[in-house]
């Protein structure tokens, strides 16, 4: 059926770096494109914010502007794992951070809408102090 498995969180201060990673199992993504989200706390599911996300072949990336510039997405189809670079962190950076797969394979670009996504993760807790 598939599994994505998100890691690589932690607390960190200000400024700092993460790289989160999101591990496939059970089948391949390489043919979807892959989307990461977050969901703040206090924030219901429905409510998980767009971060990042790229296509299947990794030529398209899409950012939110929260956090382009910043952050950096890419993926390595041959270990069907998708990595999120998160340099010069803030505390508004805070927040539960999920991966997922897109419902559409081999689209050409990306999406930002919750709904287009599944086979969500359990995700990986990102804390930024001040």
């Amino acid at each position: 059926q598939g599994q994505l498995v998100e890691s690589g969180g932690g607390l960190v201060q200000a400024g700092d770096s993460l790289r989160l990673s999101c591990a496939a199992s059970g089948r391949t993504f390489s043919n979807y494109a892959m989307g990461w989200f977050r969901q703040a706390p206090g924030k219901e599911r429905e409510e998980r914010e767009f971060v990042a996300a790229i296509n299947w072949s990794g030529g398209y990336r899409y950012y939110a502007d929260a956090v382009k510039g910043r952050f950096t997405i890419s993926r390595a189809n041959v270990k069907n794992t998708v990595y999120l670079q998160m340099n010069d962190l803030k505390p508004e950076d805070t927040a539960v951070y999920y991966c997922a797969a897109d419902i559409i394979p081999f689209r050409a670009t990306t999406t930002t809408q919750l709904r287009e996504y599944n086979f969500w993760g359990q995700g990986t807790q990102v804390t930024v102090s001040s």
